[in-house]
């Protein structure tokens, strides 16, 4: 198979591309930056320079591949709900290209959009949240739309995938950290944030695009919810801050626009990923990749 990744030089792209060509795959990677298309060949795919922003060049690429990884994301969380409604806008691009034909088109969106069920975990199948509520499903609702014009859509929803350099939303988290000099979890520090290691997560990505299947969801998680209170301990322990909890109050002064995510419990599940796909994680846990990170103490 050929497949076309969009954010094929990113943190999880990467993998995915490595992941792909290991398991015998083509791939043809959408890089804007010259230094990091270097990088890309030497893994062994092609290269497509260009942007998510040039409407050409994503229905180019689509075109001439027999599935599509859409994993490119302006992770710049100043402009989240903009950053949002471009994806929507990329998604559709990328549908009009394979509009009819069965190859997959594999999009990326976060498991608290399916949070919507109280006391329960997300699920594969539970309903979704609007984008008036999170705007991140904005990417399932341009999946739904291109799935009705003969898309073959499905979906990947993503934890706090993790490697001791980088842990998704810990990676901010830290940043603030260092700034306030300490380490804190809100009330008792039992907020929960799902997780899973970039390996396993690339692995789940090759397995959804060659399984192909139409309008199906699927759960990159590997811990169903690690504490907040364990994450920040070991981040204490680590940057050599102390460690603190703070009140629900507090909350947007001390966190900012991560109060928003830091006072979610994000508990989900990916049993049914499992079942149906074969897919068991076998990466590090998030607490043993924070245990080595890789930043300097404060």
């Amino acid at each position: 198979m050929r497949v076309f990744v969009t954010g094929a030089t990113g943190n999880i792209g990467s993998h995915v591309v490595k992941e792909l060509i290991g398991a015998g795959h083509q791939v043809l990677g959408l890089s804007r930056s010259k230094e990091k298309a270097v990088a890309l060949a030497a893994a062994g795919a092609q290269v497509l320079h260009g942007t998510i922003e040039d409407a050409d060049i994503l229905k180019s690429g689509a075109s001439q591949s027999d599935g599509v990884i859409h994993l490119a994301f302006n992770h710049d969380f100043s402009r989240f709900v903009q950053n949002c409604e471009d994806d929507r806008r990329v998604i559709a691009t990328l549908a009009s290209a394979l509009a009819g034909s069965a190859r997959p088109l594999v999009i990326t969106s976060g498991t608290p959009i399916a949070n919507t069920i109280p006391g329960e975990p997300a699920r594969e199948d539970n309903p979704i949240a609007g984008s008036d509520v999170h705007p991140r499903a904005a990417s399932e609702e341009a999946g739904i739309l291109a799935s009705e014009i003969g898309v073959n859509v499905s979906v990947v929803r993503l934890p706090q995938v993790h490697d001791p350099v980088s842990q998704g939303l810990i990676t901010p988290l830290i940043d603030i950290f260092r700034q306030k000099g300490v380490c804190a979890y809100i009330e008792d520090g039992r907020v929960r944030w799902p997780a899973a290691h970039f390996s396993d997560v690339a692995r789940l990505y090759r397995l959804v695009v060659e399984r192909a299947e139409p309008n199906a969801k699927y759960h990159a998680v590997a811990e169903e919810g690690v504490p907040m209170r364990d994450i920040v301990e070991v981040l204490g322990r680590r940057l050599n801050l102390p460690v603190k909890s703070v009140g629900k109050e507090e909350a947007q002064d001390y966190f900012g626009w991560l109060s928003m995510f830091a006072t979610r419990d994000m508990l989900a599940s990916s049993a049914k990923t499992r079942q149906k796909l074969g897919w068991e994680p076998k990466g590090p846990t998030l607490l043993e990749d924070l245990a080595e990170l890789r930043v300097a103490a404060a």
